[in-house]
């Protein structure tokens, strides 16, 4: 499935269950807890996701965590009940150290991990405007702290990645390209022959400090990435909060695959809470369905992106 090709391909819906950039407060529904992360991610999975990327929160709390330890209490009750593919998030959050960011996907050696193509401000803080009353102090303390902080993944990050991770242990990356800048740098590493094989970019829309979630940018990050990559790559799409549906739609009617979840956006529609990850992926399903696209099967997805297959990892 080459990018370039709208109509004779099937689309991978990708699920981000929990991620880092929401905190309790925001959402009573977005899964905290180990078996709040695997329930939810099983149901998207049967839902259609046929990959799940997943993030780590600690159990007391809901904040963000890096512990490989509490990955290992759910990604084996995932991998048991679902053939959806496991992609372990690399970014964790952006005030993570990056060897606590690789760790869980050091331990698991999953299939897939995402994999950030550049060094950028990352900023949350916006959302203190949005609240007033919060359930745990660390909450807007997190959220003020990337006003002055830089999500680092510097080329020698890059680099370490592609080797400890992506050679040592078979694992295939979804790179994060969070403007055109780092399209350019991810030809950079494939013509040096560090990044080989297909290649799966996931362009990302809405972050403050990366490009904005226009239609004009998403026709001009897909145009540049087809000069880059010709017909070696597929692509797909996640944009944040109320721009999640209409760019993942215009991307599915470019050819494109799409990425859902209550990391990205906590709504299903127009001003209600999704109650779940599952709620996201079959709103998804119907757009793309009523597009006349095929949802690609997780059993797809790991052929066309040239993954190990879940039997070869390491939980």
């Amino acid at each position: 499935m080459a990018s370039k090709k709208t109509n004779d391909r099937k689309v991978i819906i990708t699920c981000a269950v929990t991620g880092s950039v929401h905190t309790p407060t925001m959402s009573p529904h977005l899964p905290l807890t180990p078996d709040q992360i695997a329930s939810d991610a099983i149901a998207a999975a049967e839902a259609g996701a046929s990959i799940l990327h997943l993030h780590a929160r600690d159990p007391k709390d809901g904040r963000p965590s890096a512990d490989p330890e509490v990955f290992m209490q759910f990604l084996p009750r995932i991998k048991q009940s679902t053939d959806a593919v496991i992609n372990i998030s690399t970014g964790g959050s952006s005030l993570m150290t990056v060897e606590d960011r690789l760790a869980a996907s050091l331990r698991a050696k999953p299939e897939m991990s995402s994999f950030n193509m550049g060094s950028m401000n990352f900023a949350l803080f916006p959302a203190l405007d949005k609240q007033t009353e919060w359930k745990h102090d660390w909450e807007p303390k997190l959220l003020e702290a990337t006003r002055s902080s830089i999500f680092q993944n510097t080329f020698a990050d890059m680099e370490h990645t592609l080797s400890a991770l992506g050679e040592g242990c078979g694992t295939r990356f979804e790179f994060e390209c969070y403007d055109v800048g780092h399209l350019y740098s991810l030809a950079h590493l494939r013509d040096r022959g560090l990044v080989t094989g297909h290649i799966f970019v996931q362009f990302v829309f809405g972050v403050l400090g990366g490009i904005g979630a226009d239609p004009e940018n998403l026709t001009h990050m897909k145009r540049i990435a087809d000069k880059l990559f010709g017909d070696d790559y597929s692509f797909s799409v996640l944009a944040a909060g109320r721009h999640q549906m209409p760019m993942i739609t215009m991307a599915a009617a470019m050819g494109g695959n799409v990425r859902v979840g209550l990391e990205d956006s906590l709504y299903d529609g127009r001003g209600t809470l999704a109650k779940s990850n599952a709620d996201q992926v079959r709103r998804i399903r119907a757009v793309l369905e009523a597009l006349s696209l095929e949802i690609a099967t997780p059993g797809e997805a790991r052929e066309l992106l040239g993954l190990k297959g879940g039997d070869r990892v390491a939980f």
